[in-house]
This record gives structure tokens, sequence and C-alpha cells, in this order.
């Protein structure tokens, strides 16, 4: 049990035989106990005002005073019903100004004065004011509680316009992957991670240290010149739960994306998949594997070329890129493999990535990729036609195919 709750406890336990003067000393009490942050702490748990606190906090300092003859400070009780009259009545009228100021959108209420602002209590209480309402800022967060609002952050959750044929897409995108698997052709998810920065820089998360000895790291994120950044992108073999990461240091491009599945299938999916007939690619729309880019279909022409079998792309729907497996069964086991530890160097991020696991066997295997890959490479008309493209009828843009040119 915390301190906060423990001191609501004591003060629930006692509270029906605590009058006005007792009341404030009690919570005065547990106050000077805890020292330093104990008013804030107690009013909290008590919901005994700061101002008897603290005069509870004067009793129990000069208790002289109170008992001297002919003064009653400290003393008096005022009577049940008594001291100064609430002015605030929960009626309609109030309320629905309240929440129209609080959500004045939703509330029709879109010229608002607090439309553009941060709504804090003092705020509420102004623009309440200008209103007519005469209401402290205290009253008004009572008010909110009775209306259920409290504070609450952003939560990621939209996922941007939805296309007309978005579930259709990821139908045909599991059909295409479960047919393939099914006759044991291989099938992977690709994606570039989170770029992060090298060096002894602060890392999210916590891990566990010797106490008081805390990792020290830079106070400022400027990229280190010598370092740079890392650009890690992966490929996920869904069958297998195996992963692949290249660890680039220059530029995250196409010829990069697909010199990473080379890798791959050299390294890995080969001997895995000797008599793969294809190659199932999974990816997003965007980024240097986009649906779109004139690279990513030419450099995909050279490695078909080179492994002589075709490949098979689907791409998920805008704004859907967390729906690639690779996201939540290879990335997010990184991030939390490498919470807390500054990535101090390539060869530590490529360690901490080889080193990632899971219950359910998830095997990784990273290697630093140190070429280079120049932006701003075009593709001319000429070379496009170059590429073996075969489109569905569902999407061609989405769903293509890039064979061989010898076959």
């Amino acid at each position: 049990m915390d301190i906060e709750s423990a001191v609501r406890a004591r003060y629930k336990n006692l509270e029906w035989a605590l009058d006005e003067r007792l009341r404030r000393l009690y919570a005065a009490s547990e106050a000077k106990v805890l020292g330093h942050g104990g008013i804030t702490l107690v009013q909290k748990a008590t919901g005994v005002a700061r101002g008897s606190i603290k005069q509870g906090l004067k009793e129990l300092l000069f208790p002289q005073l109170a008992e001297a003859p002919g003064d009653d400070f400290g003393r008096r009780i005022r009577r049940i019903g008594g001291g100064r009259k609430v002015s605030v009545k929960d009626d309609a009228k109030l309320l629905a100004a309240l929440e129209s100021l609080v959500e004045p959108v939703t509330r029709g209420d879109p010229e608002s004065p607090l439309r553009w602002t941060c709504k804090s209590l003092r705020q509420l209480e102004s623009g309440l004011r200008s209103q007519g309402y005469v209401v402290s800022h205290t009253s008004i967060g009572g008010l909110l509680k009775k209306l259920g609002y409290s504070l609450q952050g952003n939560r990621k959750t939209l996922e941007g316009g939805d296309h007309p044929d978005r579930n259709a897409q990821f139908e045909f995108i599991n059909a295409r992957a479960e047919d393939a698997m099914r006759n044991g052709q291989p099938v992977i998810s690709v994606d570039t991670k989170k770029k992060e920065l090298v060096g002894q820089y602060k890392n999210g998360g916590k891990e566990l240290r010797p106490k008081g000895e805390p990792e020290q790291v830079k106070v400022y994120d400027f990229v280190d010149k010598d370092l740079g950044r890392a650009n890690p992108y992966g490929v996920y073999d869904i069958a297998n739960n195996f992963g692949w990461v290249s660890v680039g240091t220059d530029h995250d491009t196409a010829s990069f994306a697909v010199a990473t599945i080379r890798r791959w299938w050299f390294g890995m999916g080969k001997e895995l998949y000797p008599d793969a007939r294809e190659l199932v690619i999974m990816a997003d729309g965007g980024g240097s594997n986009g649906s779109r880019l004139r690279l990513w279909k030419l450099e995909l022409q050279a490695l078909t070329n080179e492994l002589g079998i075709p490949i098979r792309i689907s791409h998920f729907p805008p704004g859907t890129s967390k729906w690639n497996k690779i996201e939540h069964r290879l990335f997010s086991h990184i991030s939390m493999n490498w919470r807390g530890k500054p990535l101090v160097s390539h060869e530590a991020i490529v360690n901490l990535i080889a080193a990632t696991t899971t219950r359910k066997g998830l095997k990784v295997r990273a290697e630093l990729d140190s070429g280079q890959y120049p932006t701003g490479i075009k593709v001319t008309d000429k070379e496009l036609e170059t590429i073996r493209i075969l489109r569905e009828d569902f999407h061609g843009e989405w769903n293509y195919s890039i064979v061989p040119n010898g076959s």
C-alpha cells in the first residue's frame, strides 16, 4: 500500500469521530510527519482543504496560543451546516456551459473561446465567468469529475483514411501467403525499422543496474558525425519465425532494401527453401519498398534474374503499416531487447539485434552493411521497360509479380 492510500485508510477509520478542529489537527499531524509535500498528499488523501491543514500546523506548532485565556484561536468549532455556503449548484445550464468549453466541437459550439487553447481549470473558470457563472477552479474540478472527465494523453489508434478495398486487400494478401506456405514456398515480410542514433545517447526504457548507478548518456541528441545513424532493414520469415536484419550505415533506399533481401536469401533463405519455385514478399506501400518506386522494381528485377524464380509482391493499403507482421513479430521484440541500453556503436546494435529471442522460438541474424546507397537515383523509361512485371487483376498497383528476363 502506498503512502497516500495508507493516509486515506487511517482517515476513513477515524472520520466519523472527528469534529472540525480534530479533523484539521489530524490532517496537519499526518502532513507534519510526511515533511516536504505532505500537505498536498494529505489534501488529496483526505479532502481536507490546504488552508485548514496549514492552520492545523500552526496549532501544532504553537499549542500554547490555542490555550491562552480569552483567545479562541483554534478552539472555535462551527455548528453542522455552518461556514461559507457553496455558491455553485449543479444546474443543467452550468454543466452544459462547462461541457461546451471542454468539448466545443462535439457540444455544437465550434466558435468556443477555448477551441484552440489548453483547457486548464483556471482557463475554464475564466471562460465560465465570461458567461456570467461565478465558480472557482477547484469547484470546476469537482464538476468535471462528476461529468466523467479526467486528464488523458493521446493514443495512437487512427490509421488515416480507409481505402474502400482495404479489407479486400488484406484478404488477398492472406490468401496469397497461405497458399504459398501450404506449398512450402517462402513468404517474407519486409520493412525498415526506425532509424537510430549511434553513440552514447539515451534509449527509451529501463534495465536492471546497481542502485544509484544509471548508465551515463549525452544530454543532447545531436548526430555524431563519425558514427552517424543506423538504418535497420528487416526480413521476417513467417513460416519459420526467423528474422534477418541488415544494419546499414548509409541511406535507406530501395537498393538497400533489395540488397537486404538478397543477403537474407543467400545467408538463410536458400538453405531453408532449397526447392523454392517463387518468393512471396509482403511490404508497406511507402518508404524504400514503396509500391510506386521505380527503383524498387528495377532492383527486384535484378534479384529475380539472379535467383531464377519469380518474385510476387503484395503491398499493404495506405495507413496500415502496423498490420505488417514484421512490426509485431520482429521489430517490437528487438526494441524490448535493447531498451535502456545506449546504442554505442553499429557493432553493438548488430549484437543486440542478433541476441533477440522469444518464448515462441524467434531467431534473428544480423549483419552490418557498410555499403554505399546514394539517394536521388532516377530510373529512366528505357530501364523501366526492361522490368518484366505482371500485374494482378485486383489492384495491380499493389499486387504484382516480377519474373526473370530469361524465362
